[in-house]
């Protein structure tokens, strides 16, 4: 290697050193960021403390966050709010995993099988329009009232979104790219490996964040019709008991549950779709 190119190098790195950001100012950066992310909801949470204060709403019905914070606390202390957070998370994961095992393969026969699709496609049809909470009584006399039936009511309200958003992005993919990719001779195994799955993925997983909000709301929703423990029994059985700032707090607890759900399928969407951003 000549002294030149040693020179080209190092001087190669230093421009490459001189463009990321320092410690401080990425921390710093980072910093602003979250603030003006958290600007919209700081300002809900203004506005929900000041206007009981102030007499804009009844604080009877609508207690100020304050009070909601403290119910929460005291829902944390005792125990009741981590019991009912887990037995929701429990129905609510196991239904929403059972529905990806399920609709993804099968969006993918669906998508790329043209019999298959027209051989399920009026049945899909029936059933995607049909509502889960419309089924909840069907699936409470065949399945009882246990957990098997709250899972249930779960998994088949998560089917959909991830269903219809696989057959959607296998039916899109770039035809200038599968024609590529067949001339080249690739066996159906690789031909889905390297060109379906990888151009599906951002698609797929639009589903798969849709059916992750659907099996939070709706499992909230069959909790208050019969059950003894989760975050929707816990809101209900404040509602009827009239302690109003334990009820919010349930609705708050679900809503954080919701928004942290959402922001790690993000993170595994960036995870499985980085090749997007290397193209970017």
């Amino acid at each position: 290697m000549t002294g030149l190119e040693v020179a080209e190098r190092l001087a190669h790195k230093e421009s490459a050193a001189a463009r990321q950001p320092l410690p401080v100012a990425r921390w710093l950066g980072g910093l602003r960021r979250i603030a003006f992310r958290s600007a919209a909801i700081l300002g809900l949470l203004a506005i929900w403390e000041a206007a009981p204060r102030l007499g804009l709403v009844d604080s009877t019905f609508l207690p100020p966050f304050s009070e909601v914070a403290v119910a929460w606390w005291q829902l944390l202390v005792d125990g009741q709010l981590l019991d009912n957070t887990l037995a929701s998370l429990g129905r609510s994961l196991t239904g929403f995993g059972l529905a990806v095992a399920v609709a993804v393969p099968l969006g993918l026969l669906i998508g790329w099988y043209k019999p298959v699709a027209e051989l399920l496609g009026p049945l899909l049809e029936v059933f995607r329009n049909t509502a889960a909470l419309a089924l909840l009584p069907v699936f409470v006399l065949l399945l009882g009232i246990g957990e098997t039936s709250k899972i249930s009511i779960v998994l088949y309200a998560c089917v959909w979104p991830i269903l219809l958003n696989t057959i959607s992005a296998v039916r899109t993919v770039d035809p200038t790219l599968l024609k590529l990719a067949r001339s080249l001779d690739l066996p159906p195994i690789c031909l889905f490996q390297k060109v379906i799955l990888p151009a599906a993925a951002p698609t797929v997983f639009t589903g798969v964040r849709l059916a992750g909000a659907v099996s939070i709301l709706v499992l909230v929703a069959a909790e208050m019709v019969g059950a003894k423990a989760g975050l929707g029994y816990l809101v209900n059985s404040a509602q009827f008991n009239f302690a109003i700032p334990q009820m919010y707090a349930g609705i708050v607890t679900i809503s954080a549950i919701g928004v942290g759900f959402n922001q790690l399928l993000v993170a595994l969407e960036r995870k499985f779709t980085s090749w997007r951003r290397e193209q970017a």
